[in-house]
């Protein structure tokens, strides 16, 4: 079984959210972050690294007491590509691939991440990433082989996550997506439409 890591993204600004911090807007009564945090430690990938930067005492806060590693991505303003790696470098050296949770996700759950992984594994030969797929459209968390994909990762910038490396692999296995894997919180609204 290959060693695989999570990587939990929360150091973004969410500007389209307003001038509240997004990942600390509460689902359920509990902040979106620690949902998606939550499904990370409730599926088999380890360690689970958050990485931090806007509001990354708060975040911390609203992550205390679960069972993840912190890092902070000090230049998070220069976009996803930049967390991403941070939390890339973060992991285990041993760990040949990562699974991606956004932190604005609340409604995947670890047998979304279960699922990737199990994907993975079966799969012969070995894809560059696992994908879940609704209505043609890609959607999170998603796996990433890092034996295959980590030296392009390293030269991804901007604010964008590995999207644009998988787009025309013939070596991306592409797997049923589902509501929870299609929705990201990018507005009160949309979050308003949960409750």
């Amino acid at each position: 079984m290959p060693e695989i890591g999570t990587i939990l993204l929360a150091a973004g600004r969410g500007t389209r959210f307003g001038p509240e911090p997004k990942l600390l807007a509460r689902l359920d009564g509990k902040p979106l972050v620690r949902h998606a945090a939550e499904a990370g430690l409730g599926a088999g990938p380890r360690p689970v690294i958050a990485v931090l930067g806007a509001h990354a005492d708060a975040v911390r806060a609203a992550l205390d007491g679960l069972d993840l590693v912190s890092v902070e991505n000090p230049v998070y303003a220069a976009g996803l590509a930049t967390s991403l790696r941070a939390g890339l470098a973060a992991l285990p050296g041993s760990c040949t691939a990562a699974v991606v949770v956004l932190g604005d996700m609340p409604l995947v759950t670890a047998a979304h991440i279960d699922r990737l992984v199990a994907a993975f594994a079966d799969a012969r030969p070995e894809p560059a990433a696992v994908v879940p797929v609704q209505d043609g459209r890609s959607g999170n968390p998603v796996l990433l082989n890092l034996r295959r994909l980590g030296a392009d990762i390293a030269q991804l910038r901007g604010d964008h996550g590995a999207g644009p490396l998988l787009r025309g692999r013939a070596d991306v296995l592409e797997i049923p997506g589902d509501a929870a894997t299609g929705l990201d919180i990018d507005t009160p609204a949309a979050l308003a439409a949960l409750t």
